[in-house]
């Protein structure tokens, strides 16, 4: 299943569009802090990484085959302002299941943003790209992550314990997921 949506994504607020060359200050605000990276499997970027990591996101619009993501800057939609991406990874053509995921500049935090994009991605991932089960996971430790999957509707599957290494200290990590159905019921209420 081939898709390539109509961008921008628009939503209440938001603006869901592909990066652009013209993003990379906007993207190194929040990659190349260290609160950020935190959680995240780089380390604070820096710019001219962030430049790279643009190049390479601009292309990613699109389903073609099993691997393939959607990554999108997420901005306001009064002023245009990057406040944060979010990205949906096609993880298996047979078993119809994405991966979400989001990283949002500390400064814009509270504002309901993150929930707002993620939910458009959603719509998405079982609208148009019939995908059967969307799952996300994060670090134990980074609640404002487990909690916005659950804000979502998304339930606890798992929680790995020292299941492997990062950044020098075992990692536990959540994995969250919801069915196609259940998003929904939840949209249709």
């Amino acid at each position: 299943m081939a898709l390539h949506p109509d961008f921008p994504l628009q939503t209440e607020r938001l603006r869901l569009r592909p990066f652009t060359r013209g993003d990379v200050d906007g993207v190194f605000a929040y990659r190349g802090r260290e609160d950020v990276a935190r959680y995240l499997f780089d380390p604070p970027l820096s710019r001219d990484e962030c430049a790279l990591a643009i190049q390479q996101r601009a292309t990613q619009t699109g389903f073609l085959e099993e691997g393939d993501r959607i990554v999108l800057a997420v901005e306001t939609a009064h002023d245009g302002k990057l406040v944060g991406e979010v990205s949906l990874i096609w993880r298996s053509v047979e078993a119809r299941q994405g991966e979400l995921g989001w990283i949002f500049h500390p400064d814009h935090h509270g504002r309901g943003y993150a929930t707002e994009a993620t939910n458009a991605l959603l719509d998405l991932g079982f609208g148009p790209a019939d995908m059967h089960r969307i799952f996300a996971r994060c670090d134990a430790r980074n609640e404002p992550s487990w909690r916005l999957m659950e804000r979502l509707g998304m339930r606890r599957e798992a929680h790995f314990r020292e299941h492997g290494l990062f950044k020098g200290l075992w990692d536990e990590e959540f994995y969250y997921a919801i069915l196609r159905d259940e998003w929904l019921s939840l949209r249709h209420v």
